[in-house]
């Protein structure tokens, strides 16, 4: 037994993996994870950046899709529908296994209607209704404009993954527009599933970049502090939110508990522990999507035991202690929202312009 099954079975937390190649794909490499425990897959434009600009893998179908006569951006979506059907077919057995829970494979919409409320809509009916799977899940981002759109997906009954989630007053709008979108929904609810995305390294690198400006030894020593109880705390949320009479009727029609799922959960500052951020958050019905350089240390040298809900108190003291030395944690999670939009903007622009730079080549 792998630490991966380990976590699923002993500490009832998913590990899944964020990240997809096409070279995983075809090698069986992917299968391979799955075989070790990996129960889960996320994607995100930056993921598929790199994906096909650093491998030829891609140019044959992206040929064939030009002399389709498909535009760049159209060619680029049968590319990327391409690897997230074959992975869900690979998932599928863990979530036929898991009735549902687990053997998810998310895609995100186009990361330029971030703050297009009805554009994001339409592509997320557009991703589901061709890719047409139950284990699929569409990224939408906890914007404000896109908490409409999750209301009304869920409503529709399509699973969706919120992504970029950073503040805990944004984790709970998000929980209340799942909350609405099942209330609105009609009938069993037993085939709706969701997840929250709340992201986690990045917290640590502008606080700490912040702590550090602030310089005082008090400062300093609550470096590497801020990511973990932050999602401390939102676990808290979650356990409140997902509890009580409104709860309980929406569970009697079938409706299961939208999930946290720690991302972002690479180490980025090398002074800290390469497992940082999943040895100190695991906890029952929980997700952590982890990249492969992060789910290989995992499962070389990573600690399994419940960490999630201890030391709540600390984790409070800890926002408290950071709000005493003058780290504004909503400008923070603010700044960390209109980055990361930007962030997988920035990357859908780039490889279009690289695939247009092909279609010179080609011709």
């Amino acid at each position: 037994m792998t630490r991966l099954h380990q976590l699923f079975d002993e500490q009832g937390q998913s590990p899944w993996l964020d990240n997809i190649r096409r070279g995983w794909i075809t090698s069986g490499e992917l299968e391979r994870w799955v075989r070790d425990g990996v129960r889960g897959l996320t994607s995100n434009p930056s993921i598929f950046q790199k994906a096909i600009e650093g491998s030829d893998a891609y140019d044959a179908e992206f040929r064939r899709a030009i002399a389709d006569g498909l535009d760049v951006e159209d060619a680029y979506w049968r590319l990327v529908t391409s690897d997230i059907r074959a992975a869900l077919e690979i998932l599928r057995p863990v979530h036929e296994r898991s009735e549902g829970l687990d053997g998810y494979v998310s895609v995100e919409v186009d990361p330029g209607l971030a703050r297009d409320t009805a554009g994001t809509e339409a592509a997320a009916r557009q991703l589901h209704d061709r890719l047409a799977a139950p284990n699929l899940y569409v990224k939408i981002p906890a914007t404000v404009e896109g908490l409409p759109a999750i209301e009304h997906m869920i409503a529709e009954k399509r699973s969706i993954n919120v992504t970029l989630i950073f503040s805990l007053e944004r984790y709970d709008a998000v929980m209340e527009a799942y909350l609405r979108g099942l209330e609105a929904a009609e009938g069993d609810l037993s085939g709706v599933s969701s997840v929250a995305s709340f992201f986690v390294s990045r917290v640590d690198t502008e606080v700490d970049r912040r702590l550090e400006a602030i310089g005082t030894d008090e400062a300093l020593a609550l470096r590497g502090t801020a990511a973990v109880a932050n999602a401390k705390m939102a676990y808290q949320l979650h356990l409140e939110r997902f509890s009580g009479p409104r709860w309980e009727a929406l569970v009697a029609r079938g409706a299961r508990p939208q999930r946290p799922l720690w991302a972002s959960t690479s180490t980025k500052n090398p002074a800290y522990p390469d497992t940082k951020y999943v040895d100190e958050l695991i906890g029952p019905g929980t997700v952590n999507t982890l990249p492969d350089t992060t789910l290989a240390a995992f499962e070389d040298h990573g600690t399994v035991a419940r960490t999630l809900d201890r030391d709540v108190d600390g984790a409070r003291e800890v926002l408290a202690a950071l709000a005493r030395v003058g780290v504004d944690m909503d400008d923070v999670t603010r700044t960390l929202e209109v980055e990361g939009v930007a962030a997988f903007e920035k990357s859908f622009v780039e490889l279009l312009d690289v695939l247009r730079a092909k279609t010179t080549d080609l011709a």
